[in-house]
């Protein structure tokens, strides 16, 4: 079976040759006739996929803990913008408001929210979760848009979705991975005559033929932007995603249909297109900015060390059993290790700048380590 963005695709590679998984996985998303996050309602349990703000309000709320830590570790500043890009439906924005108004009614005060947003679409859910907190929030279309001054960022599952580059070992060294047509007309992987840089690749013997490296440049243009914002101004900056804490050899492209993983090319505009993130290198180009990294935490131990298990304690009391399950499955979801769970996978990145030590994360810990 086919898609209208296949056949689109398929018609530009019969005029102009293969192309990128680059230039695929942004027409996958973005493209305006047929792109992903045009069409369709990805996020909650009728999507393909669920968020951790969906799962449950402890996981914003934990992430609005964070905010007020940081923001009293910063020196309490009066002029605070509160960032999310790629805010989803507003949920964790809601989540951390909640929090930042019960634990530093101050702070709540004087904070601005700005919500990167591109979808129109996305913006009216979000209007509507957000209405109780009335014009202290702000809506932009690029985050160059938000307005000058000291930020905390929160970015759940950004870089993700931003493209990446990868390149196969071959008999004549790196080329890099296309998107072609078969024999019968269907979408497949080729390789085409751009090398890479033998310095991009990790130390240690050469992999063998076959092996594929991925390279994200619009990921790295995007943590420079974040670095280069909170330098000017100050600030705090947290990356949530699923990834690795060391850079490595390894094709991560996937593709989310209905809760169930999918072939990357089978529905392209039709399944969510995502691969796992290189924390090591966020956190190399934070620090090459002159940034202070935190660290980088499992996702489980981050929001366990902000006290969840506490926090769910708390919710939980004095409600029927079925709340108390529901809670406790929310936090093994969150903060637990195996399949369908998201406390191993996912990673946590803060960078800030000036410096500032901040809970939970080690002072010690290199940033290469998790």
């Amino acid at each position: 079976m086919t898609t209208p963005l296949a056949e689109k695709i398929k018609a530009i590679i019969r005029i102009n040759g293969p192309i990128s998984v680059t230039d695929y996985f942004a027409l996958c998303l973005a493209d305006p006739e047929y792109g992903y996050y045009r069409t369709r309602e990805p996020f909650g349990r009728s999507g393909d996929f669920i968020t951790a703000p969906e799962i449950s309000q402890l996981f914003g709320e934990m992430i609005g803990i964070f905010v007020v830590h940081a923001w009293q570790r910063h020196g309490s500043p009066s002029l605070v913008r509160l960032v999310e890009i790629g805010p989803g439906r507003g949920t964790m924005a809601a989540d951390m408001l909640r929090v930042i108004a019960r634990l530093a009614p101050e702070l709540y005060t004087n904070v601005t929210v700005h919500l990167v947003e591109t979808s129109e679409r996305l913006r009216n859910v979000q209007r509507q979760t957000l209405s109780a907190h009335g014009e202290r929030v702000n809506w932009h279309e690029g985050f160059d848009d938000v307005p000058e001054g000291f930020a905390l960022i929160v970015a759940n599952e950004l870089f993700d979705a931003i493209p990446i580059r990868q390149f196969v070992r071959t008999s004549m060294g790196f080329r890099e991975r296309m998107v072609g047509l078969g024999v019968d007309d269907e979408l497949t992987f080729t390789v085409g005559p751009a090398g890479l840089d033998p310095a991009l690749l990790p130390p240690g013997n050469t992999p063998p033929e076959g092996t594929v490296f991925e390279v994200a440049p619009a990921r790295t243009a995007v943590m420079q932007a974040l670095c280069e914002r909170l330098r000017a101004s100050g600030g705090t900056a947290l990356a949530i995603d699923y990834g690795h804490t060391v850079s490595g050899y390894g094709d991560t492209l996937q593709a989310v249909l209905k809760h169930e993983y999918d072939p990357p090319l089978a529905h392209p505009g039709e399944a969510d297109l995502t691969s796992h993130v290189d924390f090591e290198s966020l956190a190399l180009t934070a620090e090459a900015l002159g940034l202070h990294v935190n660290g980088m935490l499992p996702q489980g131990d981050f929001l366990l060390g902000l006290g969840l298990a506490e926090r769910a304690g708390t919710l939980g009391r004095g409600k029927d059993e079925i709340t108390q399950r529901s809670i406790s499955q929310a936090v093994t979801r969150l903060a637990g290790s195996g399949e369908g769970r998201m406390g191993e996978l996912f990673k946590v990145l803060a960078v800030s700048s000036p410096t500032v030590e901040l809970a939970p994360f080690r002072r010690t810990e290199p940033a290469s380590q998790e």
